[in-house]
């Protein structure tokens, strides 16, 4: 502990510049909250100076943050996307997006690094509470930017097919230069448009399904929610189309027990048994998809889940009287929940059209088949406000990771339990709940 300019610097923690891509202009950790850091609890910041991050260096060294390429003073260093492997030092600790719980192939060479450095990490992803939730996340701006850009490739979908409709006039949230403000006060005129004038008799009803309920789908969910919204059960979609209302959407919510139903005739739901036992269990989600116009794939999954929609119902579905029109992949596992999510896309390029007939996809919102919103950093689209909300719930975290004593066993670590759970590598080595990554690598 040393002092300086009359505050006791008790530890040092270090903020990588990201560079992931263009767009990538989040932070961990925002200028207020690096000043309170010091201030408060005697942890110096360094951080790497950056062209394009949406909080700029002068921001930071304003609050006496030191702007510098050179981080290796630093024991811990925050990001929020994957690091490249050149930049690992042995025996720091990071603390950042892996994308490797997953076992996700792109990032093994990354964890091996890491593993061979003998270095700690701490993934946000696994920040949770007793009940599983998720505690550090950009989930919410996630569904707010997905929720605004699916809207937008709606309009534009029926654009292209010659239909005039007030979902024409929603821009994608890159092209909201006021960010969240404008873009609610946009859609709010929207929504008296609708209430006004209605929508076209061709397109309703128009009916909007939500896969989750968590921290994504209730930021998609927000959105939407400024628009003229009458929520229906999942029961109720085949009652809409005898009186379909033009003066409203319609918002259907789906959970586990609405998407998967026990393959044993003689079963019955559970939900902690479908998360143990997925396998026991398929999904019946497809009989909903005939009657939503727009869907939000908002749910975590992996290979052990069943689908939520296949490539072969699509192919099987009569393409002419094709009611979807667009899906919104916000979780975006490639060929995964939705079978036909080719690819990832980015904010200035971020939909494609599926043709299940010849199993091919083309850029933009023309074609047959069903455009894919597949934009895979969409808090990205909401760089300021998003980092706030990230900060703020990463913040009482900070001072504990930082003075950590992380050269001890792992099991006398002391650190706060949701962080000590979310450890994935520890001196190098997959710590006991996430060894099962090691098949994957």
């Amino acid at each position: 502990m040393k002092l300086f300019r009359g505050i006791f610097i008790a530890a040092k923690i270090g903020i990588r510049r990201e560079d992931k891509n263009e767009w990538e202009r989040r932070v961990p950790l925002i200028p207020e909250h690096v000043k309170e850091f010091k201030e408060k609890y005697g942890i110096e910041t360094i951080i790497q100076p950056s062209k394009i991050r949406v909080y700029s260096d002068n921001e930071y060294s304003n609050v006496g943050t030191i702007v510098q390429e050179d981080l290796s003073s630093c024991p811990t260093i925050f990001a929020v996307k994957e690091i490249p492997i050149d930049f690992f030092e042995p025996k720091k600790t990071y603390v950042f997006f892996s994308h490797t719980i997953k076992g996700q192939k792109y990032n093994m060479p990354m964890l091996k690094k890491m593993m061979e450095l003998e270095c700690n990490l701490i993934d946000y992803e696994k920040i949770v509470n007793e009940k599983g939730f998720r505690l550090v996340f950009f989930g919410r701006f996630a569904g707010l930017a997905g929720m605004v850009d699916t809207l937008w490739a709606f309009g534009q979908r029926m654009k292209s097919k010659g239909i005039d409709s007030p979902f024409n006039e929603i821009k994608q949230t890159i092209n909201y230069k006021k960010h969240l403000p404008e873009i609610k006060e946009h859609l709010k005129n929207i929504r008296k448009k609708i209430e006004q004038d209605g929508i076209p008799k061709s397109l309703t009803p128009v009916i909007v399904g939500f896969a989750g309920y968590g921290n994504v789908s209730k930021g998609a969910q927000e959105i939407l929610d400024i628009l003229p919204v009458k929520e229906i059960s999942p029961k109720k979609i085949k009652m809409i189309f005898d009186n379909p209302s033009d003066n409203c959407i319609y918002k259907v919510v789906f959970k586990e027990e609405d998407m998967v139903e026990p393959i044993s005739p003689h079963g019955t739901f559970e939900l902690q048994d479908y998360y143990k036992h997925p396998e026991k269990y398929k999904s019946v989600f497809e009989k909903y998809v005939p009657y939503l116009t727009i869907l939000m794939n908002c749910i975590y999954w992996d290979g052990k889940y069943p689908r939520l929609v296949t490539k072969e119902f699509l192919k099987n579905t009569d393409q002419e009287n094709l009611k979807l029109q667009v899906i919104g992949d916000i979780s975006v596992d490639i060929n995964g929940a939705i079978e036909f999510t080719e690819k990832s896309t980015d904010p200035d390029d971020p939909v494609y059209v599926y043709d299940p007939i010849t199993d091919t996809i083309t850029d933009g919102c023309s074609g047959d088949g069903v455009v894919i919103m597949a934009v895979d950093n969409l808090p990205c689209e909401l760089p300021r406000e998003s980092s706030h909300e990230f900060s703020n719930s990463l913040y009482d975290f900070v001072s504990e990771i930082a003075k950590a004593e992380f050269t001890q066993d792992f099991d006398d670590l002391t650190l706060p339990l949701p962080i000590k759970k979310a450890v994935i590598l520890y001196h190098g080595k997959l710590t006991p709940e996430h060894r099962y990554i090691d098949k994957y690598l």
